[in-house]
């Protein structure tokens, strides 16, 4: 029932019409508990939101950017794209080779490495097993952090319910509180903007607590992060999820964003979507680094993991014939070289052309619009998104030197 597709990297969707029904009608006293704690919720998260509206927080780019990698990924393009966080997904359906996952990991050792466990059937059912096996990896892996689970609003993801989760985070919990202290657990990893299960997962009678808060923040299907969903653009997503998760005892303030992507066009059957709703390359890099500009303005966000550095259908690089890499490799390059480490200062979204200011042993100026066209001085470098000489076009940044 749980078939995977190799070329998306994630499960198919639950094709037995029946099992599917049958999943359903068990799950219906699940989906009338969520419902009762978001309308009890509601108001006080919305006060909170709109508090939440006027806040700004001071962004960290130290460890902002991130990056998912698979285990056959070339450790030298790593450390070409500039990145130092590193997120490795283990899925517990492949416990058996958890091995060959330690020989990788151990290679990663100048990185900062977040593990994703991906949840199976057998390990949901079967706690005892689940015990076992994350006893397993704890043991086996020299890692700090962890996410425990994936996507866990999917039912093809193999949860049928919160609770289920919210059972099977507490015996990953247990474990690290008994035995590895020095363990971070983050969850509680729902996908795209369906807030109410991440509702379900912060107010609960389980004595649980996430040290960070994960979520899979996708905005691909409403094209630019800016365009809106429900009245909502990418910021005031964000805002709404920090004011769920700052109203809530089981959770700290922590919030990553552990996948975010676009699929590419033309790239069939690895676009995770269909072709409507894929992108350009260039839009991809430009919707990309929008995405990250937009989820640090709000300091809030303390990590946005872009899934993943290799993938036909969705990465930075097409590995079907060799080593292609994509436009955006240079546009995540560039960004992390001019912005990691730097200061924002100041920015304006408020006008057509949008404008944001870091510093560092330098000024970066960023500008995107429809369409850019402004003078600057001669002693101003101006680059595009790819990092190369700006001629024309809907992005730049205008380096200066600090006199």
């Amino acid at each position: 029932m749980f078939e995977w597709d190799k070329f998306s990297d994630q499960p198919y969707p639950i094709r037995d019409k029946k099992a599917k029904k049958e999943i359903y009608k068990r799950t219906i006293f699940d989906s009338l508990k969520m419902l009762g704690v978001n309308i009890l919720l509601f108001p006080l998260i919305l006060v909170r939101f709109l508090v939440a509206l006027l806040e700004r927080k001071e962004p960290e780019t130290k460890n902002f950017f991130a990056m998912g990698v698979s285990l056959d990924c070339d450790l030298h393009l790593i450390k070409e794209l500039g990145v130092k966080d590193i997120l490795v997904r283990i899925p517990l359906s492949d416990i058996e080779n958890l091995s060959c996952y330690k020989t990788f990991l151990d290679s990663l050792k100048e990185y900062n490495v977040l593990v994703n466990i991906l949840q199976d059937r057998r390990h949901i059912e079967d706690l005892e097993l689940a015990k076992e096996s994350i006893e397993n990896i704890f043991k086996t892996l020299d890692v700090k952090e962890y996410q425990i689970g994936n996507a866990i609003n999917r039912k093809k993801w193999a949860i049928f319910t919160m609770d289920e989760y919210m059972s099977f985070y507490k015996v990953v919990q247990d474990i690290r509180d008994a035995r590895f202290k020095d363990i971070k657990l983050i969850g509680s990893s729902v996908i795209d903007f369906e807030y109410h299960f991440s509702v379900r997962t912060l107010f609960n009678f389980y004595k649980i607590h996430y040290d960070m808060f994960s979520t899979l923040l996708y905005v691909d299907r409403r094209g630019s992060p800016e365009n809106l969903q429900m009245g909502l653009d990418l910021i005031k997503k964000i805002k709404l999820l920090y004011a769920m998760v700052s109203l809530s005892p089981k959770s700290s303030n922590k919030i990553i964003i552990t996948e975010t992507n676009w699929p590419i066009s033309n790239t069939a059957p690895y676009a995770p979507t269909s072709e409507k709703e894929c992108v350009s390359l260039d839009n991809y890099a430009l919707y990309m680094v929008k995405y990250y500009l937009l989820a640090l303005s709000t300091g809030m966000i303390k990590r946005v993991y872009w899934h993943q550095l290799v993938a036909p259908g969705y990465g930075l690089i097409d590995n079907r014939q060799g080593v292609k890499k994509y436009p955006a490799f240079e546009a995540y390059q560039t960004m992390v070289r001019l912005l990691k480490d730097a200061k924002l200062v100041e920015f304006d979204f408020k006008n057509e052309i949008k404008y944001m200011k870091f510093k560092k042993n330098e000024t970066i100026e960023v500008y995107w619009s429809k369409n850019i066209a402004l003078k600057k001085q001669e002693c101003d470098k101006i680059i595009d998104i790819y990092g190369k000489k700006f001629k024309s076009g809907n992005f730049m940044y205008v380096v200066k030197n600090n006199l």
